[in-house]
């Protein structure tokens, strides 16, 4: 098995990038998920909720934010406590400048733009995000389509090889790829976000229909629902690169 893409969304909700290499810590992928939008009410605004900033792009370094060629000093406002689906709260600030009118413009009512104030903040629940290409495959067999696009699933760390959802027996079990190893959890449960295509954000697959069809409803750390690949905590941190061999390790 080998690492065959690796993503990164600095803005959760926007569309992904795909880097030949990413720097991994404790807390994830370096750059990925710091910041993301809340509506009104402070609560995560998210693709699963609207499709709209998925034909976008961001990338930042220390002290500047661009998403598809709108450019600007991120300078932080007030605090803001976002609640995540009420999995958890999110310590932010608000994000100063043009963003707050761009993005609203884009979602058609009033969102902010805030930036975690913990590294990789806008993960959902864990660290990293595993999944198989043969999953992807059997998914595309199931529903009786040539393919699947498998960037609608945003995972962190994608592999070629192995048996489909064979990453579902792994949990627990540590695996190195590059210089970095991965914990095995649980399964990842499903959103509406998973039915938009990765480019454009239009509604163009019933995903979680045709996961539910034939892997039903099952139960993960979070309760009941549609899973689909699994998550991973660093044990090891370092660097993967596409290609970089994914191999059994051990830890302590």
């Amino acid at each position: 098995m080998h690492v065959n893409r690796l993503t990164v969304v600095p803005v959760k909700g926007l569309r992904a990038t795909h880097p030949a290499t990413v720097a991994v810590t404790p807390t994830g992928i370096v750059g990925d998920r710091q910041f993301f939008l809340v509506d009104a009410a402070d609560k995560l605004f998210s693709a699963s909720r609207t499709g709209a900033f998925l034909g976008a792009r961001a990338s930042w370094s220390p002290g500047v934010l661009d998403v598809s060629g709108v450019r600007a000093p991120i300078e932080l406002g007030p605090a803001v406590d976002a609640d995540f689906y009420g999995l958890k709260q999110v310590a932010a600030h608000e994000v100063l400048g043009p963003w707050s009118a761009y993005f609203s413009g884009l979602a058609g009512q009033p969102v902010r733009l805030v930036h975690a104030d913990e590294p990789n903040g806008g993960c959902d629940v864990h660290a990293l995000t595993l999944l198989g290409d043969a999953s992807v495959g059997e998914l595309a067999s199931r529903a009786g389509v040539a393919s699947v696009d498998s960037r609608r699933f945003r995972m962190s760390v994608e592999f070629a090889g192995g048996a489909p959802h064979a990453e579902d027996g792994w949990s627990g079990a540590a695996f190195r790829a590059g210089s970095v190893v991965l914990r095995v959890g649980g399964p990842v449960p499903r959103c509406a976000a998973t039915t938009r295509h990765p480019d454009g954000g239009a509604t163009d697959l019933k995903t979680l229909h045709l996961i539910k069809g034939y892997r039903g409803v099952t139960t993960g750390e979070l309760g009941r629902g549609i899973h689909f690949g699994v998550y991973a905590d660093v044990v090891e941190p370092g660097e993967i690169s596409v290609g970089d061999e994914l191999v059994p390790a051990e830890y302590t």
